[in-house]
């Protein structure tokens, strides 16, 4: 089979493929909404604008990790800008998806012919809290649904996500445009103060860390995309630097 013809194939496998995913991910949603975090997976556009970063510092071999990622759409996007001696790490807890990150992993073609150039990927079916790694990441990439999360596991998963990232590193992740006026008009009362408490955590993290923030209109919902980014020196490490000894000048 030519390029041109299993490039053709690719493409119209690609709707059924889309079909299967979209209602593995409702089944998932019904299973427990609040860990699956949406009815549908990412969409392409905010795959690509999520993977940013990755594209950006390219053709430096990079260590990325990805955590939710549910059916892959945004795995897929990842794969292909990997360079040679780069490394993707994959985090997702729920089995069923698991199993089918490790499918992907094992029949994209971007990694069944590594004559050119090899990347290692990994899939870890685990919570991002436990995962047992001594590895540092140039970029992270988070699809986890933080805003349905107990305030105290937000704030395990982001001190998590800032140990793992290198100093300088980037963390990306989304937020669905209007889910606070939602939750206010159907949710409890201890369901909204929940919520907002999770936002006032992350608009500290925005605050210290954000570089940016994108909306990515094309998505259903639409969604808000952030970039936070360690810093090459962290405060605490700065406060117990000691400071030049100027008495000799």
């Amino acid at each position: 089979m030519t390029d041109r013809a299993a490039s053709r194939a690719s493409h119209d496998r690609a709707p059924t493929r889309r079909n299967a995913e979209n209602w593995m991910f409702l089944l998932e949603a019904a299973r427990d909404l609040r860990t699956t975090g949406a009815i549908a997976p990412s969409g392409k556009a905010l795959a690509r604008v999520l993977t940013d970063p990755v594209r950006a510092q390219a053709p430096h071999p990079l260590a990325v990790l990805e955590v939710g990622a549910g059916t892959g759409p945004v795995t897929r996007a990842l794969i292909p800008r990997l360079s040679r001696g780069g490394r993707l790490d994959i985090v997702e807890a729920n089995p069923r998806f698991a199993a089918r990150l490790r499918r992907l992993v094992t029949t994209h073609p971007a990694l069944t012919d590594l004559t050119d150039r090899t990347a290692q990927v990994n899939v870890y079916e685990t919570y991002i809290e436990r995962l047992d790694t001594d590895q540092r990441y140039d970029v992270i990439v988070s699809g986890l649904p933080l805003t349905n999360f107990a305030p105290p596991q937000v704030e395990r998963i982001m001190a998590r996500y800032l140990e793992l990232l290198h100093p300088g590193g980037t963390l990306t992740y989304f937020a669905y445009l209007g889910t606070r006026r939602a939750r206010a008009l159907t949710a409890s009362r201890a369901e909204a103060r929940r919520h907002a408490a999770v936002d006032e955590i992350m608009r500290t993290y925005q605050r210290t860390y954000a570089t940016g923030r994108r909306t990515v209109w094309a998505n259903i919902p639409p969604a808000y995309v952030w970039q936070l980014r360690r810093p090459l020196v962290d405060a605490a490490q700065a406060r117990f630097e000691p400071r030049p000894d100027r008495s000799s000048r």
